[in-house]
């Protein structure tokens, strides 16, 4: 796949119980991914309000962050985690 389609990467991933106002964070390799680009993820599961956010943190890598603000604890179980990237000069 070349760098102006785009790249993609899964993982496993198993946040665990997330208490009110913590979050957790997992990284994700992306080859081709630059600092700059634009970043999305999705999960397998139902985020159950939860905020996902999903950011390039250094060349080839993006981090997944969950965020809970619901009142309470939340706990997701394990799912497939999915990231797109989209090159900046592609936008």
């Amino acid at each position: 796949m070349s760098r102006m389609s785009g790249m993609t990467a899964s993982a496993t991933w198993d946040p665990a119980s997330i208490l009110d106002g913590d979050e957790v964070a997992v990284d994700v390799t992306v080859p081709g991914a630059a600092l700059g680009d634009f970043a999305l993820a999705s999960l397998g599961v139902d985020v159950a309000d939860l905020q996902l956010d999903a950011n390039v943190t250094a060349a080839n890598t993006v981090t997944a962050v969950l965020s809970n603000s619901t009142g309470g604890a939340v706990n997701l179980g394990s799912s497939t985690l999915r990231i797109k990237v989209i090159p900046a000069d592609v936008i």
